[in-house]
């Protein structure tokens, strides 16, 4: 069970038709609701018709055995103030939710003028306490004010019950109606009208619920689930070729991209640049590495080569030689952890710096460099990065000038600049780009090359952006080349 709701396409179908089945069920029971309310009033307004025919017949002085009162299998009651019957329906037998629980009539306590005797005057004393009540709501209704003689009250109340005529049982809905009869005084009229058709409708519209609303579910999380098949397929293509991708370590191949513009496809596309930053990355590594090993091999050999010559004939050993090599190795092995520090996300920190006091301590004992710093332009960020960005341009510049480097530290706009320019030969156009990237020289700087390993500059360039500023190079007024640092000043 767990595995088969892990899956998306079966947690897309259960929440489907979950949310179907709660808006069938919202809209049933509205449905069913609004059905028994239309029919509960299409009843009560079937028994108040007959109840005021009834009682337009009293206020014309019909008496009450000239009522019509037996049609159509609705019952009638005819109450007194008092809560006594005086004309019912023929065939009521049985009768529950109006004024009086009583079936046959007897003398009102007050008899007037056109009243005729009642046919039955058998004994109701089990209807007394009925009879007081519905004198009581009589009485209330008719307390204030009351109405003229012949007037028929505009209110109607009604209410549900139960009724057998004739021998059948069932439930009605009930109006009662008051009219001012003068002499008689004001009577209640009780006529209900059956509510079995409604109870049909709703037993149909509830069978009817009952059946379809789970084969339209059926329906709904069938079509949901070949939807959700058919829509998840890229991604099962996607998965599958990512697996085989991990389990080849081939980098160079891609995921199948759907000929949409949806969510999937998106994915896809982003996974296969993902895939290519990777493979990108993964071919840079390679190349540091096969580029260190390199750079590596060269001084090592020639320090092994130094020393084994001096073990064999003390008197030839180069100690200069083998110092310079190992301050060589010491440099590359610096160069080499800053750029694993940097490639690691080394956090640049929030220090304040004085570009033009960096500028300055950067120059000390460095021959024909000069300084034109500007006061207060200073930085945030890692003293000790920025002095590593200041001593690479400077060693960049000091090997391939003629005579002078200059330093300038100015601020612009929002920006602290700072410019390392010398009078060699200048880095070409096309070149300009390519002078940043890892253990690269170019053919005229390594006929110069004093040791350098090509990864000044690529270091230096990683500091810049790792502190939100750029390095860029271009011709220097005295025609060599012009390194600008840009940084956010504070």
């Amino acid at each position: 069970m767990r595995r088969l709701f892990g899956s998306v396409r079966a947690r897309a179908t259960l929440g489907a038709t979950l949310v179907v089945a709660v808006a069938l069920v919202a809209a049933g029971v509205a449905v069913l609701l609004s059905l028994r309310s239309n029919l509960s009033g299409q009843a009560g307004t079937q028994a108040e018709r007959t109840a005021r025919e009834v009682a337009a017949e009293l206020a014309a002085g019909k008496s009450y055995a000239q009522l019509s009162l037996d049609g159509d299998d609705r019952p009638v009651q005819v109450v007194t103030e008092d809560g006594t019957l005086v004309a019912a329906s023929e065939d009521l037998e049985r009768i529950s939710g109006t004024g009086s629980d009583a079936v046959r009539p007897r003398a009102a306590a007050t008899p007037g003028a056109g009243q005729t005797a009642p046919e039955d005057t058998e004994d109701t004393e089990d209807t007394d306490d009925a009879d007081d009540k519905a004198g009581d709501a009589t009485d209330d209704k008719n307390g204030e004010g009351g109405l003229d003689a012949g007037e028929i009250d505009e209110d109607t109340d009604f209410s549900d019950g139960a009724a057998t005529v004739d021998g059948d049982t069932g439930d009605y809905r009930f109006a009662a109606v008051h009219v001012d009869t003068g002499d008689r005084g004001t009577l209640t009229v009780y006529a209900g009208a059956p509510l079995s058709a409604e109870h049909s409708a709703v037993r149909t519209a509830l069978t009817s619920m009952l059946i379809g609303f789970p084969l339209l579910l059926g329906v709904v999380a069938g079509v949901t689930w070949l939807v959700t098949r058919r829509a998840l397929r890229p991604v099962e293509g996607i998965r599958r070729e990512m697996a085989a991708i991990t389990a080849s370590e081939d980098l160079a191949r891609r995921v199948p991209e759907p000929d949409t513009h949806d969510e999937v496809a998106r994915l896809a596309r982003t996974t296969n640049a993902t895939l290519a930053a990777l493979e990108a990355s993964v071919a840079r590594q390679r190349r540091f590495v096969a580029d260190a090993s390199h750079e590596l091999r060269s001084p090592i050999a020639s320090l092994r080569t130094q020393l084994e010559v001096g073990v064999a004939h003390p008197g030839l050993l180069d100690v200069p030689g083998a110092v310079e090599d190992t301050v060589r190795l010491q440099q590359l092995a610096a160069d080499l952890l800053l750029l694993a520090r940097l490639d690691a996300g080394e956090r640049r920190g929030d220090t304040r710096v004085d570009l033009g006091a960096l500028a300055r301590e950067g120059a000390t004992g460095r021959a024909g460099v000069t300084v034109e710093a500007a006061e207060g332009v200073e930085v945030a960020g890692s003293r000790g990065q920025l002095e590593r960005v200041l001593a690479n341009l400077l060693d960049n510049a000091r090997r391939h000038a003629r005579e002078a480097v200059s330093v300038t530290v100015r601020r612009e706009g929002g920006r602290a600049v700072l410019e390392v320019a010398d009078d060699g030969d200048g880095v070409p156009e096309g070149e300009r780009e390519r002078v940043f990237e890892r253990f690269v020289r170019l053919d005229a700087a390594r006929s110069r090359d004093d040791g350098g390993a090509g990864l000044g500059l690529a270091i230096a360039r990683d500091v810049a952006v790792r502190h939100g500023g750029t390095l860029t190079v271009r011709d220097a007024p005295t025609g060599g080349a012009l390194f600008e640092l840009r940084l956010p000043s504070v």
